[in-house]
């Protein structure tokens, strides 16, 4: 008996230790393939697509994901908002993406997916893209 408490109380020390040694999350924004696959994902389920909506959104969003790669280039991500004259262009990438989807989608599922991207929006650290700010107002001049 005490053999087998002392090989389990071993086991269960080796799995504890190679949990430990698992390298941590990479830090940083997800990958585009990572953002396509969560998006695609997470829109079918709150949307109930059919299987060819979702191959059709999941294009949409591949081609608008590599666009916005292509705006940002290798850099890191900008601060949010945009700066000016990339929020036009993102602005355009944006338009072109939803009219994509609008053909994709039925008129209620394109009114929940609005709401979704909303409130999406909403979560993000910098807060909703329009408006410089949100509700709050502008941001606070550098002096």
């Amino acid at each position: 008996m005490k053999n087998r408490i002392g090989l389990f109380a071993a086991a269960l020390l080796f799995a504890s230790a190679l949990k430990a040694q698992q390298p941590p999350p990479p830090n940083g924004p997800p990958s585009p393939e990572e953002r396509l696959k969560r998006t695609t994902e997470h829109l079918g389920k709150e949307l109930a697509l059919k299987p060819a909506q979702k191959q059709k959104l999941q294009g949409a969003y591949k081609d608008f994901f590599a666009s916005m790669e292509k705006l940002r280039g290798d850099g890191p991500p900008p601060p949010p908002p945009p700066p000016p004259g990339k929020k036009e262009d993102v602005d355009k990438l944006v338009a072109a993406r939803d009219n994509k989807l609008k053909s994709i989608l039925t008129a209620a599922q394109f009114k929940k997916y609005q709401q979704i991207e909303k409130d999406m929006r909403m979560r993000r650290p910098g807060g909703p893209p329009e408006g410089r700010g949100g509700p709050q107002g502008p941001p606070p001049q550098p002096r």
